[in-house]
Parts: C-alpha cells; sequence; structure tokens
C-alpha cells in the first residue's frame, strides 16, 4: 500500500496544531501508518518539521499572493491577507513555536519572502496614509504573525470561535495600526 506523503504531513500538521510535543509514535499513530513507515519518509522529528514547515510556507505564500495585497485600500488587503491565512494559522502557529527553523544558515528563505510581502503591505498603508507610521513596518509583520498564531491557538482550545478568527485579529491588529486623527 503506497503512502501518500502530503497526508502524512497533513495528519501530522493537524496533530502538532493540538499538541506540539506528540512524539514520532502519535504522529504516525494520527497518520494511521506504522513508526517504520513514518520514518522511511521522515528520518526524525526534525525532518518531519522541516517537511512541515515546506508545506506551511507554501500555504501561506498561495495565501499571500491570493490575497491580492497590493490591491486597493492596504486595511482591505490586511482583512484579506488574514482571511486567506486562516487555514493555515495552526500550522503557522506551530511552525513560529519552532526554534531550530529560525536559527543558523539553514533558514528557509520562504519565511523571507513572506516577511517582505507582509512588510510591502504595511509600508504601503503607512505611505497611504492608512497606518500609523510610528510603528515600523516589521513591528507590524512581527504582530501580524503572532496573533495569527494566538488566534489558531484559542480557536483550537474554544476560547474563540472560528468564525471571529479574522474578525478579531483584524480589528487588534488595525485597531492599533492605523492612523488617529489628531483632534
Amino acid at each position: 500500500m503506497a503512502v501518500d506523503r502530503e497526508q502524512v504531513l497533513r495528519s501530522a500538521a493537524a496533530l502538532l496544531t493540538r499538541k506540539s510535543t506528540a512524539t514520532m509514535d502519535e504522529v504516525a499513530r494520527a497518520a494511521g501508518i506504522s513508526r517504520a513507515t513514518l520514518h522511511r519518509h521522515f528520518a526524525g522529528r526534525d525532518a518531519l518539521v522541516r517537511a512541515l514547515e515546506a508545506l506551511g510556507i507554501a500555504e501561506c505564500e498561495a495565501a499571500l499572493k491570493g490575497a491580492r495585497t497590493d490591491e486597493g485600500p492596504a486595511a482591505d488587503a490586511v482583512r484579506r491577507l488574514v482571511l486567506a491565512m486562516e487555514p493555515s494559522a495552526g500550522l503557522l502557529a506551530f511552525l513560529y513555536t519552532e526554534n531550530q527553523l529560525f536559527e543558523g544558515e539553514e533558514q528557509n528563505e520562504g519565511w523571507a519572502r513572506m516577511d517582505a510581502g507582509f512588510t510591502e503591505l504595511f509600508r504601503r498603508g503607512q505611505e497611504s496614509g492608512e497606518f500609523r507610521i510610528d510603528l515600523t513596518p516589521a513591528w507590524l509583520t512581527e504582530a501580524l504573525y503572532g496573533l495569527l498564531a494566538s488566534g489558531a491557538w484559542a480557536v483550537t482550545e474554544g476560547r474563540v470561535a472560528r468564525n471571529d478568527f479574522t474578525h478579531m485579529i483584524v480589528e487588534l491588529l488595525l485597531g492599533g495600526a492605523l492612523r488617529r486623527e489628531e483632534p
């Protein structure tokens, strides 16, 4: 019986977004395969995490592209981006906590591409006068990552309704990022 690698990755992602400390045995069980089969596809946890990173980056870059962040008002583009990122937010939350992905010279270039896309959106919003200029685009990018991860965890834990995910993130982010007219 052939093992569908993407199905294994999606099963691993679903488990690890709920339980980041899951063992390889638990990942194998969640995927409906033996541990030996899992190890034939992924030599260990690091290889599995790296494969999940590639999947997560691909999904997030597709969401970034699909959100058309260079079109229309920047605030509307942020709303489209958060909505497009929602299906991948749980995986992003897991990856966000995997320190080894952000250390050393082997960092996946996909993170830099996503950072650049997010940062450009916030820069565009500042240049158009929509967003505050006292918060750097890099900081707003980090805030967005943090809110996406926190939102995913809150939904997973049942503290936030899935239908409120986009609204809550966008309103908090933009409520803090929008330029206020001085009285």
